[in-house]
């Protein structure tokens, strides 16, 4: 289908303003421009109009508008995400879920949650946990990202490893299509086969089939207690080794990070704090939870033992909270640290984990052929490690050279790894072009097809996931 969406006129910002109230009706150029980016590189493109609705019949009214008018509709979050999903590349409406900001119901004796899509995944994890309750997945940008952002990105985080991603907390959701209809699925069920699962069909779909706008979640108790330690290493392999072998012990931490030596410098110079160690080639940062505190610290030894063995410098303990908190503090600003040392393009692959020292050679491998510089992070446990392409003081037109030859070898190399070309940031608009390296033609074709079924107009996030039709 051709993009050729209509431009808003004076009579459309009547009909927005008759639905949502005039001071939710923002075609203010300084707020225009906020809503032009999320945390994508630096692309830019400005909505013609920001609509802040505040209920399910204001989005229904919004939507219903936009489909017989063909304008296009770009949902947004909290603008935190890494694959351009919020970016109205085709002006239009950026629909904005910040109203949206309530905890409906937390149903103790069912340990669910239910939630409107504009609540910070912080703000939700803090209200259960002073109840005694745990929401794990736990994204770096937990303070500030929404809820339903994470149910439209499927977000991970370092706690993925133990406790899963998003979707396997999804029991219910009620959204609005582009037509304005309504749908609910699921509910405060743990088992649930009525049909297909529209619920976890609506996980990961990037906000490009409908606009979800109630959520139900699965809680867990919170454990009582947790532990962190910190491995350098002066060899980045032996670092992703070590994890493998922590399992093969029958130990399965909360959180494996690893993170390269040049990104945790990066961290320190960033924040002004220091790391344990940070002249070594890698770190894993390790957390452990459970509720027996000797247990705990008997597992906690052993993980040290293992980590020693395979050829650690040092195990460093981190026992308090204030200690802990500090490390997860720089390991959550490392992608902002990284990011502020050069223009650069994030790329989040994920491998078996097994493979991951295999996988951190590749880069090393792909960078020196491709004469790139890249810095990498992530979430050893599940092999899924962030690898960030720096610009460095390439020319533009050395970078312009070097850089799409480089990603689509990486992802290729990742694919015949058994891997995939992301684990938890999306496709959004920046890796679309790249799909077909992970994805088959007749899975692209049926999901264009699903596209089709929900939105046939094409009005919903338009230019984003899908390659674009040859």
């Amino acid at each position: 289908m051709a993009n050729d969406y209509n431009k808003l006129t004076p009579d459309d910002i009547d009909v927005f303003r008759s639905i949502c109230g005039d001071e939710n009706v923002i075609i203010d150029q300084a707020e225009l421009d906020i809503h032009a980016s999320d945390e994508t590189e630096d692309f830019k493109y400005p909505p013609e109009v920001v609509l802040i609705p505040g209920s399910t019949e204001e989005i229904q009214a919004i939507m219903k508008h936009c489909t017989k008018r063909r304008i296009a509709v770009t949902p947004r979050g909290g603008g935190t995400g890494l694959s351009g999903g919020a970016l109205p590349v085709y002006g239009g409406v950026s629909l904005s879920i910040k109203r949206f900001n309530k905890i409906l119901e937390i149903d103790v004796n069912n340990l669910m949650i239910v939630v409107q899509p504009g609540v910070i995944t912080q703000v939700l994890q803090e209200a259960v946990e002073e109840l005694g309750l745990f929401y794990p997945p736990d994204p770096a940008s937990r303070g500030s990202c929404f809820i339903g952002g994470n149910v439209a990105e499927c977000a991970g985080g370092p706690r993925a490893l133990k406790y899963g991603v998003t979707k396997d907390y999804v029991l219910g959701i009620e959204a609005v299509l582009p037509n304005g209809e309504t749908i609910r699925w699921g509910g405060k069920l743990l088992k649930n086969v009525t049909g297909y699962n529209l619920a976890q069909l609506l996980v990961g779909s990037e906000g490009t089939l409908a606009i979800i706008t109630e959520i139900t979640l699965k809680l867990i108790p919170l454990p009582k207690e947790r532990l962190c330690l910190v491995a350098p290493f002066d060899e980045g392999e032996a670092a992703a080794r070590a994890l493998t072998k922590i399992f093969m012990a029958r130990l399965t931490p909360s959180a494996a990070e690893y993170l390269e030596g040049n990104a945790v410098r990066c961290a320190e110079e960033k924040f002004g704090k220091s790391f344990p160690q940070s002249d070594a080639e890698a770190h894993l940062l390790l957390e452990l939870d459970g509720n027996e505190r000797a247990l705990l610290e008997r597992d906690v030894e052993t993980v040290g033992e293992i980590c020693l063995e395979e050829g650690a410098r040092d195990v460093l303990l981190a026992d308090d909270q204030a200690k802990m908190d500090e490390l997860w503090m720089m390991r959550r600003g490392i992608g902002e640290a990284v990011k502020s040392v050069s223009v650069y393009k994030e790329e989040d692959t994920v491998v078996p984990r097994a493979r991951l020292p295999e996988l951190v050679g590749v880069v090393r491998e792909i960078c020196d052929k491709h004469k790139i510089d890249a810095i990498t992070y992530g979430h050893a446990g599940d092999g899924n490690l962030h690898v960030n392409i720096l610009k460095r003081d390439l020319s533009d037109e050395e970078w312009s050279n070097r850089l799409p030859g480089a990603i689509t070898e990486l992802f290729e190399r990742v694919v015949a790894m058994g891997g995939t070309i992301s684990g938890e940031h999306g496709i959004g608009w920046v890796q679309k072009r790249y799909l077909p390296i992970a994805v088959g033609p007749s899975e692209l074709d049926l999901m264009r097809r699903l596209k089709d079924a929900f939105d046939p107009a094409g009005i919903l996030n338009p230019g984003k996931l899908l390659p674009d039709p040859e």
